[in-house]
């Protein structure tokens, strides 16, 4: 979720042709820098100390959160199942395949999502939106994938949000994926979009990614192959993890 601020004109605010112009200007430099400065809230969210070095790597992953096979629940992909009665909103799934630059799947991935309710709310404390939240629909799913690398959730497509970011800032609906790899600190962050999405053009998150082709991949297609009839409209996604044709994540370039 992005950082929101409270509610009312924070002295700083920056109007859509400005947000505009700095975004333009940083993607064609290259790669943005971690003090995105389109994104008011990056100024909060990277760190601002040199890294060190830890003597024993092997230990950090001791005093991290273990996951397994065992850990995901059978209906865990299922985010419209876990409560009495139905979410609002559209109903889709989402699935696709996570690959390594090869094109080789990438078998027993952990895949989290979270997401906001399809009027543009997260199920958050800080979240506060002055839109419904839905009492059937939480926005949390995982899932491992297959011997073929694919994924699937079902869902509710999620809406627009404001974020407060400049003048008249909303967020296009978007899904935070979260890749876990062998170990908690190969975790990995990105967020997938819809098609014909025209707040995209307007998202300085969205087109903070320098090449064209690289947010392209970040867009979902709509495939009727992955519809079920009368319950879900189907979105494929795939994931490639590194090389040329990466996937763009939030930490940078892999």
């Amino acid at each position: 979720m992005a950082v929101r601020q409270q509610y009312g004109k924070p002295p700083d605010r920056l109007d859509q042709h400005v947000v505009d112009t700095e975004t333009a200007d940083v993607r064609a430099s290259g790669q943005p820098p971690r003090d995105f400065p389109p994104y008011v809230g990056s100024r909060l969210r990277h760190p601002r100390r040199p890294p060190f070095p830890v003597r024993d790597p092997e230990a950090v992953e001791l005093r991290g959160p273990v996951f397994g096979a065992t850990d995901v629940g059978p209906l865990d992909h299922d985010l419209t199942a876990h409560h009495r009665g139905e979410p609002l909103g559209e109903r889709i799934t989402v699935s696709g395949r996570i690959v390594d630059r090869g094109g080789r799947p990438v078998a027993g991935q952990l895949a989290e999502i979270w997401q906001a309710n399809a009027a543009g709310r997260y199920a958050h404390q800080l979240d506060r939106h002055r839109a419904p939240l839905d009492p059937h629909f939480t926005g949390f799913g995982r899932c491992l994938t297959d011997a073929d690398g694919r994924y699937s959730f079902t869902t509710i497509k999620p809406g627009a949000y404001p974020w407060q970011n400049h003048e008249n800032a909303w967020r296009p609906a978007h899904i935070h994926f979260s890749l876990f790899g062998t170990a908690f600190t190969q975790r990995l962050i990105t967020q997938m979009y819809f098609p014909g999405d025209p707040l995209l053009t307007y998202d300085p998150i969205f087109l903070a990614v320098p090449d064209e082709a690289a947010r392209s991949r970040l867009v979902a297609a709509y495939d009727p192959r992955l519809s079920v009839p009368d319950w879900s409209l189907g979105y494929r996604w795939d994931i490639v993890l590194d090389g040329p044709s990466a996937t763009t994540f939030e930490e940078g370039e892999r």
